[in-house]
Order: C-alpha cells, then structure tokens, then sequence
C-alpha cells in the first residue's frame, strides 16, 4: 500500500487535493479511506505499457489505410466546441486527420466565437481539409443543443461522438466501419481509457461487456466511443434539453431501446482526457448531472413499461433500481439437505426472520441423513405450514434433487437456496422476484460473502479457470470492484444456484439442471441454457447471504470425485466450446482468465 501511496503523491495537483477533499465530505472519513486503498492497489499488469503493446502498430495502420472498400460507411464525427485550449482542439482534428481510415467528415459547432485563438485554429483546419465542416453559433446552448445542430450538418451513414477535448486512436473509425460493414448493428461502442493534460500517460482503461440493459441502467458504461446510425438518431430526436450532464446516458437509453443490432468493439480506441474542468477527472464538477442520470433511467423505464424506483449510489453516477414485484406470485424455495442440523437450522432461522414476503413453501429435500439429529430437527419444522420434506433416496446429484423437487414445487418462481447460506438482506425475495419477473430476465442471483467478509460470489464469468469462475473472489467486501461492477446490478452468463431465482416456466422449457453435471457446474450449464432463449441473467448485489460454501458436500479429495469432476469439466467444455472459444460477452477478451479480478490479460 506504502508504493501505492506514493504513486497517487506524485499525482497530485491543487484540484486533486480539492476533489480528494470533496470526496472525502462525500464518503465520510472511514468509506474515503476504503475507496483510496481499493484505488491505489497497484496493477498486477501496468497499463502504460500494455496499451503501448496492444495499440495498433504502424504496419496494421499502413495496412488498414490501403484496404479497398466497397460502398463503405461514411461516417460524421460530431463535436461541439467552447473555449477549448487550443492545444486540445488541434490534438482532437488531428486523431481524425490521421485516421486510417478515410471515409469520414468532422462537424464542428463552434459555441465560441468570439474567442479568436479558437476560430483561427477552426479556420485554419477546415482550409487544410475539406472534410472539416465548422458552424459557428452566437452564443453556447448546451452541449446537447450544441450537438443537435453538429447532427444536422452531419452527411454520413453514421455519426461519431467526440468530446472537443479529447482524441481518437488513429484506427478508430476503421475499427468502427469494419463493424458496420460486418454487423449492420445501429449502435456501436468501444472501449477508452483516459489520458494526462499532455495526452501522454494512459491510465484508467474503461474494458467493457457486450451490451447489457442492466449496467446500463446502473451506470452509463457505454459513454464513449460512441457511433450511432443516422437514421436512427433522426427517428429518437437526437438530444433533449432537461438532462444537463447526463445528456448522452438519456440519449443512448433512447437509441438502444430501438436499434436494430448493438455491437461492442473491445479495443481501447477513445482517449478522454482528464484536467480541472473535466467530469472524467473530476465528477464532482457537475453534480447536478447525477441527478439528470436518475431522471434519464427513469424516463426510459417509462418508456419500456418496466416498473422502477430509481435512486443514487454513494459512488458519483451510479443509480439503484428497486423492481417492485408484481401481483402476489408463489415462491418455491428448494433446499436439498443432508445431516449438519445446526448448519440448516442457521439457515431457516435467517429465511423465516428475514423473509418479509408472505406468499413462498420451502421444500426440503432429504438425501441419505445419517445423524438422527436431523430427523429431530425435521420433527420441529412439522407444524410450519411454509415447509414440505421430501426424501430422495439415491446418491447425491444436486440437478437431479433439484429437479425431483422442482416438479413438486407449486410456485411460479423456484428460489434455489444452499442449506449452507445465512440470509442477511430483509427484503431479499421481494428483490429477486421484482428482477426475475421483469418479461426479459429469466434468472437473478445475488451477492455471497465467505464468514470472513470477503466476496465468494458476484457473478459467474465464463472462461476464468478453463471453465467458469466466480467473479471478484476473496475480494474485501468493502470494495467495490472494477468499475464498480462488484457494487451495482447487471449482466452475467450465469450465476451460482447457491441462491438463484428462476422462472420456472422457463426452468422446465430448458429441462431443469443438466443431470449429467452432479456436482459441479449445473447452475452455469443451466444459465447458459436460458440465455440461449434469448434471456438475460441479472446480478443483484443489494441481496447479500453469507456462505459457508460446500460443509455438507466435502471436498474433492478422493479418486473417484476428482474423476467426475474431470469428466463434468469435459461435458462443459465439450457442450459450451463455441461460447469458451469466442468468450463471455458479458466480460472483455482483454482481461485476464486466470483470476477473477478483472485484472489485464498479459
């Protein structure tokens, strides 16, 4: 921690001081020192040379440049321009200036001017080059008003959004017409990172999912780069007035509500720049943007007919939706047991007096007890009229307890449930079944501590470990992660059954849990499943459980259960290869498989 420490002294100028100070009164003093030590933690794989490596050569840039298209895309980068230092301005004409890429045209407002050293550098490039059109404007309406009338003057197929400060990686637009040609998607986004005042050191890379609805809604991820259809920026209407600072979040909610395709260039290709004005550096600059943040996420949660109390996080830009459950469903909550009273008896006690929804059965399924305490422990839960005990006399395969169970279940929801797990969040089943009820989610699964605190599950990541893996394991539980993913609700392959809510409709369209996967992997098998039907699997860290992970099942510490754990691996990798060779679109291909905290690939 000492060498991160001094890393950040070497960093810090007078408006760092000041931001640290605001974030301070913020956070509070004990929560600002849990963000400074989870920030300066040192980068297993440092960024700076790792952008270096990974950034396009001159040879790929040479090559990209002499490629022959046919019909290809013209795109329109538009920038809305005020007072911008004049070195920044010439440092954002030239990234596209030095474009690989030459089917393109940039369409600058100029909101100012009446500062001379900026139309004479406007003037100056658009003499250079007659695919830089500037509209000077009388006075500064807004950067959403400001890049209406750059929409307007734009020509191309597509329209870029580029910030006045900031600069484009020189095969960006090859990049994104390359897309466009491939995919026809109406929505592309790529990844970025930010740069110094100099626009020399790389730091903070922005690697992202695919597209996924629920980040979305918790943060705006996709910010930049950012090419929109023009057609289809015609049929949303551009940019609206009322959602100062949160203007491009409200924009692309608009945008991807209705497109026809969305696609994700993993490649950092935008360089947003950081310096005492700017919200990259210093989000507390524009602190009425969050507030124009929840109204953007609520505007479009009407629009979608979803449901939604919308609210702020303690972390600038980050937004919690509460989906209120609808109607008075039945829930199922399965729990397959075995011996260990004590450990199902903290576990019942936890559901009974946390649970505040009144309309659930637990299910327990009885499998092959040895200890007649536990039939004593069975002998109180008799008068429970929320409890039913079934028996499933074979030998222990938990997707085919679970399904023995769930064609007994009467619930429209199957609410999987480790005996292993203590429940720690009151309205916990309210908040599983307003996400899972949403038409577009199949699945939610929630946040799992070990009893030391640190993380045991926030979401399954395919591809980490040879298979899947949970990610930002033994992560403190104070932290919040890598963008702080950790902390927020949104998008994953899959997540564990350990505490997963499943529409059971959807649980029998699919056949239940993969039998043939006894032990290990079934609730990542089964996820996958559902997605293929086109459903999303939500993450909800607002539902915390401790799990005390694997006490009735043992280890695997004999011949015989290392041998069907290698043969559930090769059943995984067989059925799933297409998916482990192309990767999890709800992770990056530029983070690394081998560990589980979002770390670079090396």
């Amino acid at each position: 921690m000492a060498s991160g420490i001094g890393r950040l002294l070497k960093k810090l100028r007078p408006y760092t001081i000041k931001k640290g100070l605001k974030y301070l009164k913020h956070y509070g003093f004990k929560e600002f020192l849990i963000r400074l030590s989870e920030r300066i933690e040192p980068e297993e794989v440092p960024y700076g040379p790792w952008y270096e490596k990974h950034r396009a050569s001159e040879e790929t840039l040479k090559a990209q440049a002499a490629r022959k298209w046919v019909n290809p895309p013209l795109i329109s980068v538009a920038v809305p321009v005020w007072n911008t230092p004049g070195q920044y301005l010439r440092e954002m004409m030239d990234s596209l200036l030095n474009q690989s890429y030459p089917h393109f045209e940039l369409c600058i407002v100029n909101a100012s001017p009446e500062n001379r050293e900026v139309s004479a550098i406007l003037a100056e490039y658009a003499a250079k080059d007659s695919r830089i059109k500037v509209t000077e404007v009388q006075e500064n309406r807004g950067i959403g008003e400001n890049t209406n009338i750059a929409l307007e003057q734009a020509s191309g197929d597509y329209v870029g959004l580029l910030d006045h400060d900031d600069f484009l990686s020189p095969d960006a637009l090859f990049e994104v017409a390359k897309t466009i040609t491939e995919t026809k998607a109406e929505v592309i986004y790529t990844d970025e990172d930010k740069v110094d005042e100099r626009g020399k050191e790389h730091t903070q890379p922005a690697l992202k999912p695919d597209f996924s609805p629920d980040l979305l809604r918790s943060n705006n991820y996709i910010c930049h780069f950012l090419v929109v259809k023009t057609s289809l920026i015609r049929e949303v209407g551009g940019f609206r007035a009322g959602f100062e600072g949160a203007q491009d979040h409200d924009f692309l909610f608009r945008c991807t509500e209705k497109a026809a395709g969305i696609a994700h260039i993993p490649r950092i290709l935008y360089h947003w720049r950081t310096h005492a004005a700017s919200t990259s550096d210093n989000p507390d600059s524009k602190l009425y943007a969050y507030a124009s943040g929840v109204k953007a996420v609520e505007e479009h949660l009407a629009r979608t007919g979803t449901a939604g109390v919308v609210s702020q996080t303690s972390d600038y830009g980050f937004y919690k939706v509460l989906y209120p459950v609808q109607g008075h469903p039945m829930v199922s909550v399965i729990i397959p047991t075995k011996d260990n009273p004590a450990v199902l008896k903290r576990c019942l006690d936890s559901l009974f007096s946390l649970t505040s929804y009144d309309n659930y059965e637990v299910i327990l399924v009885e499998n092959n007890s040895t200890d007649p305490a536990v039939f004593d422990y069975y002998e109180t839960l008799k008068d429970n009229p929320r409890v039913r005990l079934l028996t499933w006399n074979h030998p222990f395969n938990y997707s085919a307890i679970n399904n023995f169970a769930a064609k007994e279940a009467r619930g429209e929801y199957l609410l999987f449930l480790n005996n292993d797990v203590e429940i720690l969040t009151k309205d916990w089943m309210e908040q599983l079944l307003g996400n899972t009820q949403r038409p577009e989610v199949a699945v939610t699964g929630c946040r799992l501590y070990y009893p030391d605190g640190t993380i045991q599950h926030a979401g399954v990541i395919i591809g980490i470990g040879g298979i899947a893996g949970h990610a930002f394991l033994n992560m403190k539980k104070e932290y919040t992660g890598y963008m702080h993913k950790a902390a927020v609700q949104l998008n994953y392959s899959a997540v564990t059954a350990a505490c997963m809510m499943v529409k059971k409709a959807v649980f029998d369209s699919v056949g239940g849990f993969e039998e043939q996967l006894a032990v290990a992997f079934n609730d990542v098998d089964l996820c996958l499943r559902i997605r293929e039907k086109g459903y999303y699997i939500v993450y909800d860290p607002y539902v915390e459980l401790i799990h005390y992970e694997s006490k009735t099942r043992g280890a695997e510490d004999t011949e015989e259960k290392v041998r069907r754990f290698q043969s559930e691996i090769e059943f995984m990798r067989t059925r799933w290869i297409d998916l482990l060779k192309k990767g999890d679109p709800f992770y990056n291909p530029n983070l690394t498989l081998s560990k589980w905290n979002y770390s670079l690939r090396a």
